[in-house]
């Protein structure tokens, strides 16, 4: 059975965002987006610093090209969110496939009989739910509970963007190793 999910992918300098269906793929070891879905959306492309050569099942090179760029935008499923890197090829029918670095890093509940995805064991580093965040808080109990959190994830995404900064660009999708908590 194939899994598709329906999440938003967001937009980092005006935050406009768009509706696509991402194929969950095991087999495909990337994440992906359509280079045309994101021209026609207006997203922000970046440049790779050297084209990475796509290659099919078989071991011979893609007719339809290289990797020249990628994108970095939010996307949002079901009370998930995260920053996501993506490379930006040309999929013809898909608009985004979440590969198996993005499973693996998620590790998502999947019932494959109905097509089911529930993000529940999300490491804390990967965005938080949403709805966690946004609940009211009736007590001092939880508001404290609440902002712990809130402070605790400002304090992981600024480590991450220190990170970012002393590892070149053309590593940035294997990012999560290395994390101080990640690499220990």
């Amino acid at each position: 059975m194939t899994v598709w999910l329906e999440v938003g992918i967001e937009k980092l300098d005006n935050h406009e965002g768009v509706t696509v269906k991402a194929l969950l793929d095991n087999s495909a070891t990337g994440i992906f987006v359509d280079k045309k879905f994101v021209e026609e959306h207006g997203f922000k492309l970046e440049k790779l610093d050297r084209p990475v050569e796509v290659k099919n099942v078989d071991g011979t090179s893609n007719s339809r090209g290289n990797i020249t760029h990628e994108l970095e935008c939010n996307v949002f499923y079901r009370g998930h969110h995260e920053r996501l890197r993506m490379d930006v090829c040309n999929l013809r029918r898909m608009k985004m496939i979440l590969g198996m670095p993005w499973l693996a890093a998620h590790n998502p509940e999947i019932n494959w009989e109905l097509g089911e995805v529930r993000m529940s064991r999300c490491p804390p580093w990967y965005g938080k739910q949403i709805k966690q965040r946004e609940a009211k808080v009736e007590d001092k109990k939880d508001l404290r509970w609440t902002m712990e959190d809130k402070e605790r994830e400002e304090k992981v995404i600024e480590d991450r963007r220190k990170v970012e900064d002393m590892v070149p660009k053309r590593f940035h999708r294997w990012l999560k190793v290395f994390g101080k908590q990640e690499s220990e």
